[in-house]
C-alpha cells in the first residue's frame, strides 16, 4: 500500500509539474514581486519605504476616482446581471418556442472576438451612429453616449451582453438538477409561484448562485478591455476604472502606484471573495 501510494504520489508531482511551474513563472512570482515593489521608492537599487507608496495612492484624485466608478460598476451590474441571467435561464428551462435557437443567441458572444464586436457597438453609440439616426427619426435629439455620463450606461449594457450567456448556462444546469416532483408537491399544498420560488428554485441554486456573483464581480473588475476599445486611454470621467489609471501608470513607468493600486484591487476582492464565502458556508449550515 505504501509502494502503491508513493507511486500515485509521484504521478501526481510529475503531471502538475509544468502546470505548477508555469503558473509560479507567469502568476505567482509577477505578484510577489508587485507587492514586494509597492513598498518601495524604486525598482532599481529601492529603499523600503513602508506604506507611503499606499498614503499617496489614496491621496491621488485620480485613484479616487477610478475606484470610486470601478465601485459603482461593480454594484450597478452585478445584480443586474444576477437578475437577468436567472429570469433567462427559468424562461429558457421551460418549453419556450425557439428555445434551442434562443440558447445559442445567448450563447455567441463568448466565442465571438471582443475586438470585432466593439466596432459594431462603436457604430451603434457613435454620434453618427445608428442609434442616433433612429432617435432623430422619433424627433429626439442626438446623443455623444461616449463622451457624457451616458457612457456608464453603455459600459454596463456591453458588459451584460458579453457576460450574460455564461450565467445562463450555469443557472440552466442547476435549474435542470432539481426534480420537478418538489414543485408538484407544492402546487398540491397549496404554494403559489413566489413561494416555489423562494422555497425551492433558491435553495436549490445556492451553489449556481454563488458561483456566479463571484465570477460576475471578478469579470466586472475586468471591464477595462472593452471600454479600452471603445473609448481609449481617457475615456469620459464616469468610465475611468482603475484599470484606467493603472495602464497610465504602465505608461508612465511609475511601477511604484502601478503595484500599489494592483495590490488594494486584488485585497478588495480577495476580501469581497471571503467574505461570500463565509456568507455561504453560514446559509448552507443553517439549510441542513
Amino acid at each position: 500500500m505504501k509502494k502503491w501510494l508513493r507511486k500515485d504520489v509521484s504521478a501526481a508531482i510529475m503531471f502538475l509539474a509544468p502546470s505548477g511551474i508555469g503558473f509560479a513563472m507567469f502568476y505567482l512570482i509577477p505578484f510577489v514581486m508587485g507587492v514586494f515593489y509597492s513598498f518601495m521608492d524604486s525598482t532599481i537599487e529601492g529603499h523600503f519605504v513602508g506604506f507611503d507608496n499606499y498614503r499617496e495612492l489614496l491621496d491621488s484624485d485620480s485613484f479616487r476616482k477610478a475606484a470610486s466608478n470601478t465601485f459603482y460598476f461593480s454594484v450597478i451590474s452585478v445584480p443586474l446581471m444576477l437578475v437577468l441571467s436567472l429570469g433567462l435561464a427559468m424562461l429558457l428551462n421551460k418549453n419556450t418556442y425557439l428555445r434551442n435557437w434562443l440558447r445559442t443567441g445567448y450563447v455567441l458572444p463568448l466565442v465571438v472576438p471582443v475586438a470585432s464586436i466593439i466596432l459594431i457597438w462603436q457604430m451603434l453609440f457613435d454620434w453618427n451612429g445608428s442609434l442616433n439616426a433612429w432617435l432623430n427619426n422619433f424627433g429626439i435629439d442626438r446623443v455623444d453616449w461616449m463622451k457624457t455620463d451616458a457612457a456608464r450606461n453603455v459600459i454596463i449594457v456591453v458588459y451584460l451582453w458579453k457576460n450574460i450567456g455564461y450565467n445562463v448556462i450555469l443557472f440552466l444546469a442547476g435549474l435542470q438538477q432539481i426534480p420537478k416532483d418538489y414543485y408538484e408537491t407544492a402546487q398540491i399544498e397549496g404554494a403559489g409561484r413566489l413561494r416555489q420560488f423562494r422555497s425551492i428554485t433558491l435553495v436549490y441554486l445556492t451553489s449556481s448562485m454563488f458561483f456566479v456573483i463571484i465570477m460576475s464581480i471578478i469579470n466586472s473588475f475586468k471591464v477595462f478591455r472593452e471600454t479600452y476599445l471603445i473609448a481609449g486611454d481617457y475615456p469620459h470621467d464616469s468610465i475611468y476604472m482603475l484599470q484606467h489609471y493603472m495602464n497610465n501608470m504602465f505608461m508612465s513607468l511609475d511601477v511604484q502606484k502601478l503595484t500599489a493600486a494592483a495590490t488594494l484591487m486584488f485585497g478588495c476582492i480577495l476580501l469581497i471573495v471571503l467574505g461570500l464565502f463565509a456568507f455561504e458556508r453560514r446559509h448552507r449550515q443553517f439549510m441542513e
